[in-house]
């Protein structure tokens, strides 16, 4: 049923295409010479445009996990107080980006830092292909501004780490997850949810003790709730991890680790002394910081899938 839906989409959106295009042949052939005609035409035209586009990133999905959903952490770096805020603005760009794809969003896991912002949070994004595009996010993000919490009001430079893992569902992982494995730790919630919530230890964390591997959950109300999600995301670390084991393809799936720190970020967010997004690894740069902080990251998704086609086997 859901190769069904996906496949009706599909049609609908080559419909959509065509649709498009032949309003805007027949506009022009009606108005001939008309400006407002031609602005029309225009607007059906880069609107048809954008699906194709949509259709062609949609073709470079062929790797192992691409089609999955996708589970999101964000870990505030060097950069003190400045990286905490960094951390939460970066939450805000995806959760932004997720929006604007149709895709559904639940936070899992968030952890305040003591003046402002998130040491680290983590949420799932769920949708056609979502790990597929999130992927080109891992890595070291870097933000210069003027920091709002210093009051000589100086230019910090602050870093924030991505990593982005697969969704994987019971049924199609073969890892083993041994009950005897397992250090389940409860606690009370710091999230949303109510006073019912943040008074009862509804939160979760498990601790994988052969892997070293820590899950936490605290944003369902249900205790049982929590422990379900964490077990999805372990479920998922685990999966990534033994097909690394398998594969020997570290890379592949979860790229290199790096410091979170100076010299190790893909992509640098300028706002003083100029205004200019850059992404290190793809050289694709854009001086509309504020649309990209607001989700518009599609620009470095694009040109990373290229480079990553380019030297995928096959």
């Amino acid at each position: 049923m859901k190769e069904l839906s996906d496949l009706r989409d599909r049609a609908a959106a080559f419909d959509g295409i065509a649709a498009a295009l032949r309003e805007a042949r027949e506009m022009l052939a009606l108005f001939d010479g008309d400006p407002a005609a031609e602005a029309e035409a225009d607007r059906s035209i880069a609107a048809a445009e954008a699906s194709v586009n949509d259709f062609e990133m949609a073709a470079s999905f062929s790797g192992e996990f691409d089609a999955h959903n996708a589970i999101v952490s964000i870990f505030a770096g060097a950069g003190g107080v400045d990286a905490a805020d960094w951390t939460e603005m970066l939450s805000r760009m995806y959760l932004r980006w997720a929006e604007s794809k149709g895709l559904s969003t639940q936070i899992a896991d968030e952890s305040p830092a003591e003046e402002a912002g998130l040491k680290s949070v983590t949420f799932f994004v769920r949708g056609r292909n979502a790990y597929g595009m999130l992927e080109s996010e891992r890595g070291v993000h870097r933000l210069v501004r003027l920091s709002p919490f210093d009051a000589a009001h100086r230019r910090h430079t602050s870093f924030a780490a991505v990593d982005v893992i697969p969704e994987v569902d019971a049924a199609e992982s073969d890892v083993e997850i041994k009950p005897d494995d397992l250090r389940v730790e409860t606690f009370k919630s710091g999230g949303a949810g109510g006073q019912y919530v943040n008074k009862t230890e509804s939160a979760v964390r498990i601790v994988h003790v052969p892997s070293g591997i820590v899950v936490a959950s605290q944003q369902e109300r249900s205790q049982a709730q929590n422990r379900e999600v964490a077990m999805t995301i372990l479920r998922a670390k685990l999966a990534v991890l033994a097909a690394q084991e398998r594969n020997r393809r570290l890379d592949d799936l979860r790229g290199e680790r790096q410091a979170n720190e100076w010299g190790s970020q893909i992509r640098s967010y300028v706002l003083q002394p100029y205004q200019l997004v850059k992404d290190h690894r793809s050289g694709v740069e854009t001086g509309n910081v504020a649309g990209v902080l607001d989700g518009n990251i599609d620009p470095f998704i694009w040109p990373y899938l290229q480079q990553r086609n380019a030297v995928r086997p096959g």
